[in-house]
C-alpha cells in the first residue's frame, strides 16, 4: 500500500509535510520520502529504507535541508520516491499510491519509442519512474495524467511538485483517496485526513475519482473534472484506513462500530464478551458489543512501546512471528470464558489460528471469531493491501480448491452469503482454524454500513465485481 502528504503554503511548510507524511505511516513500512521546492535553492530530495526504523526517526535529523513553502512526502510499499523529472513539462517531483499490474507491457511501449528507465531497484523497474515517463508523453501535465488514466491497469493515485503548485490527481475510479485540507496561508493533500487537525487544516473537500486540481497557496484551480463514475476501495473501512480518517465524508471508525452493531444485532450466538483484535478489529468490536448487549473486555492487548504499527512485513514467516509477538492474552480474562473476537478479515488465516490456540490456552472455554468484512474470495488487482501474490495463498481458495478440485469452480457460489456452498466454506475455514464458530458481514451489511450505493464501492475481493479504469476510461472518452 502507500499513502502520501503534500502542502504548500505562503510561509515555511517544512513541518507539515514531515508531520502530515508521519501520519501516513500505517500504509507502508518499506520506503519514505521527502522532497520540497525553493525558488531559490530548487528541489531537495530524500528517500530512505524504513524497513527496520520509522519514518520520523529516520526524517528527524535531516529535516533542516529541507526549505521552502511547498513540498510532497510519501511512506511506499512499492518503490523509493519521490522520483524528480526534468522535462518539457519543466522540472518537477512526482509520488504515488500506485499498484500497476500492466508495469512490463507499458515498459515495452516505452523502451519501443526510445525511453529509458533509470530507476532500478533490484532489477525491478519503479513504478513511480513509469508513471513520470508517461506524464512526459503529453503536451502538459493533463494530457500526460491521462494517458496514466488511459494505460494503467490497477490504479495510480499522485501528487506532483511543480514550481507552480501541487498537482494532485485520483485515479480514474478514486479507487484509493485524495482529501484537501485548508488552512489560512495554505492548503494539503494526502492520503489520509487523520493527518488534518493537528497540523492546523481543515478537511475541505475530497478530490473527486480522476478528478486533477492544482494547488496554490492562494487557491485551488480544477484542471480536469471528477470522472462519472467511482468504485472506491471497500478496505479503506474495513482495515487499512486510519479510524479518525474520512473517505468522501465518511469516518472509517463509524463505519467499522456500525458494521459491528449490525453484525451483533443478528448473530444469535451466546458469549461472555467481545474484544476486538488491535487495531482494525476494535472499532467493530464495540459495535458488536452494543448490538449483542454484551460487555466488551480487553482479553488481548497490542504491545504498543515496541510494536506500534499494524503493518507488518512482507516476508510472510516475519509477517507471522511479528503478528504473534505483538499480541498478548489476558488470561485473567479469559479464563473460563465464551469470549466473541473480531477482526477485519481474514487471509490466509496462519494469524488467526495461531491467536485461537493462545486463547485456548489461555483458559477461554469458547473461542468465536466475527469478521468485519465478507470473506475474501478474489485477490486484488488494484491495492496491494496484503502481501499475497496469487489467489490460491486465499484460504477460501483453499478449501475450494480441495472441495471442488479447481479452485474457480463453482466460485460464485462460494462468495454469496446464504449459499450452501458459503455455509460449508466458512464451516470449513471455522474447523481449520480450531474456532467455536464463525461468521463473517455480508456485502449487503457492509455497503449499508459505509453508506455509499453499491455501484460507488469497489467489492471486488469479495465478489469479484469490478471495473478495470483504463477500460472504463475507454468507454468514457469513446466520442473524444
Amino acid at each position: 500500500m502507500g499513502g502520501f502528504f503534500g502542502a504548500i503554503s505562503k510561509k515555511e511548510c517544512v513541518n507539515d509535510v514531515f508531520y502530515g507524511t508521519d501520519y501516513n505511516s500505517h500504509l507502508g513500512t518499506r520506503r519514505a520520502g521527502m522532497v520540497t521546492f525553493d525558488p531559490e535553492h530548487g528541489f531537495n530530495r530524500v528517500i530512505h529504507s524504513i524497513e527496520r526504523d520509522y519514518f520520523r526517526s529516520k526524517f528527524e535529523s535531516e529535516l533542516d535541508r529541507f526549505v521552502g513553502k511547498q513540498g510532497l512526502g510519501v511512506i511506499s510499499d512499492t518503490d523509493p520516491q519521490p522520483i524528480i523529472v526534468n522535462s518539457h513539462l519543466g522540472r518537477y517531483a512526482v509520488v504515488t499510491v500506485a499498484k500497476i499490474d500492466n508495469v512490463r507491457s507499458i515498459a515495452d511501449e516505452l523502451l519501443a519509442e526510445r525511453m529509458h528507465f533509470s530507476e532500478l531497484s533490484a532489477n525491478v523497474i519503479n513504478q513511480t519512474e513509469l508513471i513520470a515517463l508517461l506524464i512526459n508523453m503529453g503536451k502538459d501535465f493533463v494530457e500526460g495524467i491521462n494517458l496514466v488514466y488511459k494505460k494503467v491497469k490497477g490504479s495510480c493515485s499522485m501528487l506532483i511538485l511543480t514550481e507552480d503548485g501541487i498537482i494532485a490527481a485520483r485515479d480514474y475510479l478514486g479507487r484509493t483517496p485524495i482529501v484537501i485540507g485548508e488552512k489560512e496561508d495554505g492548503y494539503a493533500a494526502t492520503s489520509e485526513s487523520c493527518a488534518f487537525p493537528n497540523l492546523g487544516y481543515h478537511r475541505l473537500r475530497d478530490v473527486g475519482p480522476g478528478e486533477i486540481v492544482r494547488l496554490r497557496a492562494d487557491g485551488i484551480e480544477v484542471l480536469q473534472a471528477a470522472a462519472p463514475r467511482e468504485q472506491i476501495c471497500s478496505f479503506l473501512w474495513v482495515y487499512y484506513g486510519f479510524p479518525a480518517s474520512d473517505y468522501n465524508g465518511i469516518n472509517a471508525e463509524y463505519v467499522r462500530e456500525n458494521a459491528g452493531v449490525r453484525m451483533g444485532r443478528r448473530d444469535k450466538s451466546v458469549s461472555d464478551c467481545v474484544c476486538g483484535i488491535p487495531d482494525s478489529g476494535v472499532g467493530f468490536a464495540l459495535g458488536y458489543a452494543e448490538g449483542h448487549n454484551i460487555p466488551y473486555r480487553r482479553a488481548v492487548l497490542k504491545y504498543t512501546p515496541t510494536w506500534p504499527r499494524s503493518f507488518t512485513p512482507t516476508d510472510q514467516s516475519r509477517r507471522a512471528l511479528v503478528a504473534k509477538m505483538k499480541l498478548i492474552p489476558n488470561r485473567a480474562i479469559l479464563k473460563d470464558s465464551r469470549v466473541v473476537f473480531c477482526d477485519d478479515s481474514i487471509v490466509r488465516g496462519t494469524q488467526l489460528r495461531d491467536n485461537v490456540c493462545t486463547f485456548f490456552e489461555g483458559g477461554a472455554k469458547e473461542v468465536h471469531a466475527r469478521i468485519s468484512c465478507p470473506p475474501l474470495v478474489y485477490g486484488c488487482p488494484f491495492i496491494g493491501f496484503t502481501s499475497s501474490k496469487s489467489d490460491m495463498e486465499l484460504i477460501t481458495r483453499q478449501i475450494i480448491q480441495d472441495f471442488e478440485g479447481d479452485s474457480k469452480a463453482n466460485i460464485e457460489k462460494y462468495a454469496t452469503s446464504g449459499t450452501p456452498e458459503y455455509r460449508r466454506m466458512v464451516d470449513e475455514i471455522a474447523r481449520r482454524l480450531g474456532l467455536s464458530s464463525l461468521e463473517f458481514s455480508t456485502i449487503e451489511e457492509l455497503v449499508a454500513s459505509i453508506g455509499l450505493p453499491k455501484e460507488r464501492i469497489c467489492t471486488h475481493c469479495f465478489d469479484g465485481s469490478s471495473y478495470c479504469p483504463c477500460k472504463a476510461y475507454a468507454e468514457d472518452h469513446t466520442d473524444k
